[in-house]
């Protein structure tokens, strides 16, 4: 069995413990701790690789998914800008073009 394999299984059973010790104490740290060291040793088991290069890996990924959120939120606002402004223009239209009564 390849070393990095093995290491990869000890982490995540560590992970997991540090994970449920964190909820136990009411620890959120130790908690996302523990998830960052299963999702580590669980790239060393699959991939055979090692730490450290699943560690980098785990990295890329966070910022992967931090440049995701920013594009995602820059899309949202745009969506909100568009929606007001089709109800405003909607608004425009039926002042514009509704007669008044009793004239």
């Amino acid at each position: 069995m390849n070393w990095d394999r093995l290491e990869g299984q000890w982490k995540q059973q560590r992970g997991k413990a540090v994970y449920h010790w964190g909820r136990v104490m009411n620890d959120e740290l130790s908690a996302i701790l523990g998830k960052y060291e299963d999702l580590v040793g669980k790239l060393q088991e699959k991939y055979g690789i090692a730490k450290e290069e699943a560690r980098h890996r785990v990295n890329e990924y966070k910022i992967i998914v931090k440049k995701l959120k920013e594009a995602n939120s820059k899309l949202m606002e745009l969506h909100k800008e568009l929606s007001r402004r089709k109800q405003s223009d909607k608004r425009q239209r039926k002042q514009k073009g509704s007669p008044r009564k009793g004239k």
